[in-house]
Order: C-alpha cells, then structure tokens, then sequence
C-alpha cells in the first residue's frame, strides 16, 4: 500500500463518481406524464403547470396555502383507543397505523385546525388519502366532532375537505358507526345557525360520501375529482350497463346537480371567502388588506378544543 493507492485513486475516483440525486426532487403528473420540479409544483399549489391536474396535497400543504400567511393553530382531537379489535390481515392494524404515521408524519387521516382566510375567521378539517387511504375511522370520527364543537365554541363557520376511500375495515362496525355520529356533528352546526362548507376533493367514495362529505350547506370540488359511494365496476356489474363517460367526474355531479361549484385549487381560498362572508352576513373581504398579523401562533401549534 502506497499513497497512489491511499490517496490519489480515491481522489481520481471521488472526481469522476456520480452524485446521488434525491428521489423526492420530481413528480410525474399522473395525468400527462410531465416531470414537475417539487418547488415549481409546490408554487403551484401542487397543481400540473402543463395540463392543470390537481395532484394530491396533503392537508398541512393545503392550510399553508389556505390560511393568511399560512399560520393556523391546529385544534386537538381526543385520542380513541388504539386497535379496539386486535386486527389483523397480512400485518397488523398496529403495524399498519405505525408506518402510515412515519409517511405522512400525521397522527391520523385527518387534521383540524383554526385561523383566518382573508382576516376571516374559520375552523378547516382536512383528510389525507395518503394516511391509509383517508379511510374513516374512529381518529376521523372524533376530528369531525372535535372540528365541529369548535367551530360551535368560537362561532367560526366549517371548512372540510375531504378525500377518503371509505370507512376503515379494520375497524369493523365501529369505523361504520363514525357516519351516523359525523351526521350529528354536522347538525350541531346547522342548530347553531354556522354554514358548514365541504370541498370534495379526488378522491371521496364510500361511506364518506354517504355522511359528512354530502351534508354540506354548499358543496364544491376540485376539477376531475372523483366522487361517488360505489365504485364505478361495482354499478356496472349491478345493473349490467356501461356507464356514461365521466360518470363520478366532478363535472358531471356538477351537470346533474349534486354539487353546487366546481373551483380550481388556486381560486378555491377567494371563492370560500366569498362565501363565507355571504353566509355569515360580512361584507365583501377587502383585497390586499392584509397586515401581517400581530402575536401570531406558531404554525400547526397544538390547542385544546375544550
């Protein structure tokens, strides 16, 4: 052993070696296949800057774009008990919730929060597809509750996006039993006289669709956003017919009247403003007056609901 082989061929080599790139700096649109920079995407909205199709955001993503300034207190949900039936398919329930939880960085498949959109006030609950595939569990049922007491508390209207496959089997019939319990939160709102808006986004099936994600006072969803309670085989098997094309399309709902707008992402914070005010009796938001707010909760800040 000399230095050429101690020093000069590792330099050579070190030269001449390629550097690895991160595999999170690109995303490919699923709808037209380009390649999207992750910081063009995220200026974007994450919406396609070459065909316009909303790809997935998560819910932190979408109240940092939402809310002035993107600063929101996150609002506190009881904690259910973990695994109540012990359930298992090819890995664990347990296992299952432990490694959704380090991908998404999320307790669960929703997440609440409270803020201003334009120096007006709201409560916003958003579900992430990615989180078990915004399945409906009890975690879900009590963030409803939860959003739906403070809103109630605060005298806030509620904001909710959804995107669920549906109701949790591995929580059997107590994820079942989160639709008729989300359909009393929403009542709440309604008796308290607060506009509860859902923004169905792609995509919302099942038994979500079967509660809280249709019970809104005005409903609206991100464009091509898929919604519907069974899936589109599942009908065409049931009644042996094909389907129309577009059949759970947003834009078809919004054609045969189940939804009241269809709103691209990047119009979506003006146009619930709009309404927000509307339905609360305020008048029209003032753009450009927006201060930078004074005492301002740190971003995602834990705070009891109680």
């Amino acid at each position: 052993m000399n230095w050429i082989t101690n020093y000069v061929r590792p330099k050579i080599n070190s030269l001449f070696s390629r550097r690895e790139v991160p595999e999170n700096l690109w995303t490919k649109c699923p709808e037209c296949g380009t390649m999207l920079f992750h910081r063009e995407l995220a200026a974007n909205i994450n919406v396609c800057t070459n065909c316009e199709h909303h790809v997935a955001i998560s819910p932190r993503e979408r109240f940092g774009a939402l809310f002035d300034g993107g600063i929101f207190t996150e609002v506190k949900v009881p904690e259910p008990v973990v695994d109540p039936l012990h359930f298992r398919d090819q890995k664990k329930y347990t296992d299952r919730i432990k490694a959704a939880q380090k991908a998404s960085g999320e307790k669960d498949a929703m997440l609440v929060a409270e803020g201003e959109i334009n120096r007006t006030p709201i409560v916003a609950a958003a579900q992430d597809f990615s989180f078990m595939a915004g399945s409906m569990g009890m975690y879900v049922g009590n963030a409803i509750i939860a959003a739906a007491e403070r809103a109630v508390k605060l005298k806030r209207p509620l904001i909710l996006f959804s995107a669920s496959g549906g109701a949790r089997m591995q929580e059997g019939m107590l994820s079942l039993m989160q639709m008729p319990r989300t359909t009393v939160a929403v009542q709440l709102l309604k008796e308290a006289g607060l506009p509860y808006i859902v923004v169905l986004t792609h995509p919302t099936t099942g038994g979500v669709t079967a509660s809280y994600a249709m019970l809104g006072d005005v409903q609206i969803a991100e464009p091509n956003a898929q919604i519907g309670f069974a899936g589109a085989r599942v009908i065409e098997q049931t009644i042996r017919e094909k389907l129309p094309e577009g059949f759970q399309r947003a834009e078809y709902l919004l054609d045969h009247g189940m939804l009241d707008r269809v709103i691209h992402r990047k119009a979506m914070k003006d146009e619930l403003v709009t309404l927000v005010r509307m339905l609360t009796g305020q008048p029209p938001a003032i753009k450009g007056d927006l201060p930078a707010p004074t005492e301002a909760p740190a971003v995602g800040k834990v705070e009891a609901s109680a």
